[in-house]
């Protein structure tokens, strides 16, 4: 990392260049002060806390819109004030009973906004993979998949919604303390990474759709696989059954198309199109979650999930999918 001799005009030059190791100094430099401005207007309490941490990650995108980078100490702290001013609109017209809304404000860049930046992106995925299983998974869902919102999370990590609320807060509090703490270290391209998630999925699903699920099954699974259908079905042998749900599938005329991979260290998750047969156009749902658990680099755990139900037109069946 720089060292603290380093002027803020020069780690602000030297972020807007790319530099994550500045800019996350520059953060930890000034973070005594934007905690001062949230107490000053929120008080002590996890809203302080919280709009901290946001107006972090919102200066490591906006970064490059600082005019005077000797000014940079009072940008940070208007970005938390306007931050505080958010929550308290927030506070006052969310009813009591409606907390869907009270996530990372809405004007302001998300995780995934971040991502576009290939300077910060490949810091930001390292970071995420600092955070714990469960922790890292809902923040993936919530800001990298189209499984966004609260219930759904819920439903498909079979979790209070309380707790995918608590989950996401620890998730941002530990996201901006590990993207300071891992700021000069480096870090794969998570770009390649990413693309040869996709690939793999791909070519996974293109193989079970021609027959050769049982093969994929048996290079990319563990032995002890854990599998849970979409409606949270079990059983005794798991790879047999999971087999079958794809065979059922495939016997309905019931194909898939990958429209979105999030790939971390540990977790994978396949967002697919579900494409029911012309003769039966209501067959299955819109679409399936293929929720990966990896262990050793093979599937320990496959958890599938209906987004949207199907619709309800007389006469359409389940999928298996």
């Amino acid at each position: 990392m720089l060292p603290e001799a380093e002027s803020d005009v020069e780690l602000v030059l030297a972020a807007r260049s790319g530099d994550a190791a500045a800019l996350g100094l520059l953060v930890s430099r000034h973070l005594a002060g934007m905690k001062a401005v949230a107490l000053s207007v929120l008080g002590y309490g996890p809203d302080a806390e919280d709009v901290v941490q946001d107006a972090a990650l919102v200066a490591m995108r906006r970064i490059g819109e600082l005019r005077d980078p000797a000014a940079v100490g009072p940008w940070l702290r208007a970005i938390v004030r306007n931050g505080c001013r958010m929550r308290l609109r927030e506070t006052r017209a969310v009813p009591v009973d409606d907390m869907e809304t009270l996530g990372l404000p809405s004007a302001e860049p998300t995780p995934e906004d971040l991502l576009q930046d290939r300077a910060l992106r490949d810091w930001i995925w390292h970071a995420l993979d600092e955070l714990s299983e469960p922790v890292r998974l809902v923040a993936l869902l919530r800001h990298f998949s189209d499984v966004s919102s609260y219930e759904q999370i819920a439903a498909l990590c079979g979790v209070p919604v309380g707790t995918v609320r608590s989950r996401l807060s620890q998730a941002r509090a530990k996201l901006t303390e590990a993207l300071r703490r891992t700021a000069d270290l480096a870090h794969d391209d998570s770009a390649a990474f990413a693309r040869a998630r996709r690939r793999e999925a791909e070519e996974m699903l293109a193989a079970a759709q021609r027959g050769g699920f049982a093969g994929v099954i048996r290079e990319h699974w563990r032995p002890d696989v854990e599998f849970i259908g979409p409606n949270g079905e079990r059983a005794r042998d798991d790879r047999a059954f999971a087999l079958r749900g794809m065979e059922t599938d495939l016997a309905h005329g019931v194909r898939q198309r990958i429209a979105n991979v999030v790939a971390g260290r540990d977790l994978t998750i396949w967002e697919a199109d579900l494409i029911s047969p012309p003769d039966d156009p209501a067959h299955c749902p819109p679409g399936v979650v293929w929720l990966h658990v990896l262990r050793g680099g093979r599937v320990q755990r496959l958890r599938l999930f209906h987004p949207r139900p199907a619709d309800p037109t007389p006469g359409s069946g389940p999928s298996a999918a």
